[in-house]
């Protein structure tokens, strides 16, 4: 895949009217916490997806948790952040498109090859993932996602 053709993933995805991060955590070490408060300080509307606990905490405020994909309220409208290991993320793929996420964000350490060619495949246009992006691992919201925004913002006539 191109870079133009990430660049036009990363816009289908930061243009959803909804986001949830797979992988949500309350540890600020952990890029789980990270990339969730990083949709928070944007004032995104997020959702944190942990099947193991019922809520996350970042600066002092809790933020209920869902177990799944399937359990977000409205997932047709919903992009996916994935920063879950590579053992969990195809079955939590699987998962979200049954549920009809429309878009996923393969965060850096949560895939594999085979994993990757999986999102690719089944949400074409809409998978972020693999090499390139602003940062030396590759794409992530972190490093790319502000630029994302301001070209989805844009190209939906926001900007």
């Amino acid at each position: 895949m191109t870079d133009q053709d990430m660049n036009v993933a990363v816009k289908n995805f930061l243009g959803s009217p909804r986001f949830a991060v797979a992988g949500a955590s309350s540890d600020p070490s952990k890029f789980g916490h990270r990339v969730f408060a990083w949709y928070l300080q944007r004032s995104l509307p997020v959702t944190p997806l942990n099947p193991s606990r019922p809520s996350v905490s970042v600066s002092s405020k809790d933020y209920d948790t869902v177990p799944s994909p399937s359990a977000l309220q409205q997932p047709k409208e919903t992009a996916l952040s994935v920063i879950t290991p590579p053992s969990v993320t195809k079955k939590l793929l699987q998962e979200a498109k049954e549920a009809g996420v429309r878009a996923v964000w393969l965060q850096p350490g949560s895939f594999n090859d085979e994993i990757l060619e999986y999102a690719m495949k089944e949400f074409p246009g809409a998978a972020v993932g693999g090499d390139g992006g602003r940062g030396g691992e590759g794409w992530c919201v972190l490093v790319d996602g502000d630029s994302g925004l301001r070209a989805a913002a844009k190209e939906q006539g926001r900007l």
